[in-house]
């Protein structure tokens, strides 16, 4: 046997050994994950709200070795029946009380009318459960620090929708703003709208509209991306002043249906957010669909643009002086859907772990909004009171 044989057995020898050693590790930590996961309590979950967003919610759930759903509850009975047939749910309720006096259960995911939040939210929070709200935790800033303030005592956890701050398009742009390339940040621009749903006609009503419903994900990913807001200046309106709504008729809006606001987050950057009941898109409402840049911000030495929507990302577009044709990167979902927040909270209660959303967040949005339309009553740019731990 030659030299260049012996060095090649040595050599696949030593291959040999660090890709077991290398594998090894891997089992290891592979192991321990799932010796986590077999450890960890199952987190009873109670939701209330069975219209159309607990339909994608049960499913999603169902995939979590963290989370078991043992209660449902609608005031419109029929449909608690329904989903708990659907999703095999042992228990069904028509009415928070009666839930809250029901099966123990530890967290209440809470899909209810938007204007129904706060106060359920609060009950929950008497009552000992953790609490995954959908947007918004609560009307005002004033009510929903109260909430948590309150959830605080009792050592009990709150957290809101959306989560939009979980997808790896958010990531990739916010490392992609920390690391300097976009130069000197001046200014960001979001939007997002549809027609306007016409299934419910909470959307139109008093502490409904367009705001809470479609702006608060741009809200939420802008401040994520360039920090909290100081002030805000901002014109609502109403389009169209009635709406029929399915299996009611027509209704009076009497919350706005358009929106523009513009945000101050300090040092220089100012965003703007829009969003409405009232706009046509020839690529439809649908994620999937929407390929135009919905989110974009410019520095002084780059722009960057998100491909779709936040809640349904698809990639980010980014140009330089140094590179000025635009690159996409950041493809790929990787695991992440907008309805991802309770399972993810059932694994943060069950393990121990924090998530990259907080309640303080939300809260911050809230005030965006109710800023907004003070701002609109009153013709001021209106300072805000919020903030929160920033960078995510």
């Amino acid at each position: 046997m030659g030299p260049s044989a012996e060095v090649t057995r040595r050599d696949f020898f030593k291959t040999s050994t660090v890709a077991g050693i290398a594998a090894a590790g891997v089992i290891r930590e592979t192991l321990a994950a799932e010796a986590v996961i077999r450890s960890a309590p199952v987190i009873r979950v109670g939701l209330i709200g069975c219209g159309s967003v607990s339909g994608v919610y049960l499913p999603q759930l169902a995939k979590s070795s963290y989370a078991k759903v043992v209660s449902v509850c609608d005031r419109i009975f029929e449909r608690a029946e329904q989903r708990a047939t659907e999703h095999g749910v042992a228990n069904k309720y028509r009415d928070i009380d009666s839930m809250l006096a029901g099966a123990e259960f530890d967290l209440l995911i809470n899909t209810t009318d938007m204007q129904e939040h706060e106060a359920i939210n609060r009950k929950a929070v008497a009552a000992g459960k953790h609490i995954w709200s959908e947007k918004p935790i609560a009307n005002t800033l004033e009510a929903g620090q109260q909430i948590v303030a309150d959830a605080k005592k009792k050592e009990l956890r709150i957290w809101g929708a959306p989560v939009v701050v979980l997808s790896p398009q958010f990531e990739f742009m916010a490392k992609t703003l920390a690391s300097g390339k976009l130069g000197r940040i001046a200014a960001a621009h979001a939007h997002y709208g549809h027609e306007g749903p016409g299934w419910s006609a909470f959307f139109y009503q008093e502490r409904g509209g367009s705001m809470p419903d479609l702006g608060v994900y741009n809200l939420t990913s802008l401040t994520g991306l360039l920090g909290p807001v100081r002030a805000v200046t901002a014109m609502t309106s109403i389009v169209t002043p009635t709406r029929n709504i399915d299996r009611v008729g027509e209704i009076k809006v009497t919350e706005e249906d358009n929106a523009m606001v513009l945000m101050d987050h300090g040092n220089g950057v100012i965003s703007h957010m829009q969003c409405g009941f009232n706009y046509f898109n020839p690529h439809g409402h649908g994620g999937a669909g929407e390929s135009r840049h919905t989110i974009e911000i410019v520095g002084s030495q780059g722009y960057m643009g998100l491909v779709g929507y936040d809640w349904e990302p698809l990639g980010v577009d980014v140009a330089t002086m140094d590179e000025p044709k635009l690159q996409r990167s950041a493809t790929d979902a990787d695991g992440y859907v907008w309805q991802m927040g309770a399972n993810v909270v059932c694994e943060c209660l069950a393990t121990g772990k924090e998530p990259q959303f907080t309640a303080e967040h939300a809260l911050h949005v809230v005030e965006i909004i109710t800023a907004a339309r003070e701002s609109q009553r009153t013709g001021r740019r209106v300072e805000l009171k919020s903030t929160f731990k920033w960078p995510l």
